[in-house]
């Protein structure tokens, strides 16, 4: 499991191909945020043919519902939330051009495999660390949903943001890798 990856977004084919599990990861550029409701919006727009609320080509999604932010900073406490509530819109998103998903805990058979098919990864990003996570967060701004409060999907410029890849191109999971070699037998 190697050493530290430095990568600007948007996010190649080229970039991720090279990732492995376990890899440490630190992003600069642009992320956008959102959770189940912006998703599920999201996906609605993808059946009726419409366009998204911005080019998700080679970006980055962050699976997250960050605090309000006190004077003088970008954004609240912004730690990840749980991941396999997007399951169910990843895999399109993905099949669109989605690069990478940030959140915490397992991601469902269908989005490794579109993850395989289309060439994107999972990062892991530590929970319970929101609020050092959002010192890599320069600035943030709303791009859609506004009614849903935290849950709107913004536009972060990041910094050395921290991530591990959890999921890379080939369907390697490191949480499964990392139990192997714990269990008895």
């Amino acid at each position: 499991m190697g050493g530290q990856i430095k990568l600007t977004t948007p996010l190649s084919d080229k970039d991720l191909e090279k990732l492995k599990i376990g890899d440490k990861v630190l992003l600069t550029g642009v992320i956008y945020t959102g959770r189940d409701a912006a998703h599920k919006r999201l996906f609605d727009l993808i059946q009726q043919g419409k366009d998204l609320p911005m080019d998700i080509k080679g970006q980055v999604i962050y699976f997250v519902g960050p605090s309000p932010a006190k004077p003088g900073q970008a954004i609240g406490s912004a730690g990840p939330t749980t991941s396999y509530r997007m399951d169910a819109f990843s895999p399109k998103l993905i099949e669109l051009g989605l690069k990478g998903m940030i959140g915490k805990g397992n991601r469902s058979p269908e989005v490794i495999e579109a993850m395989k098919k289309y060439k994107a990864v999972y990062f892991g990003a530590t929970g319970g660390a929101g609020a050092l996570i959002a010192k890599s967060i320069k600035k943030a701004e709303v791009v859609a949903y506004d009614d849903l409060g935290p849950e709107a999907i913004r536009r972060l410029e990041v910094e050395d943001f921290p991530v591990v890849v959890i999921n890379d191109t080939k369907g390697n999971d490191l949480y499964v890798e990392g139990a192997k070699k714990y269990r008895k037998g």
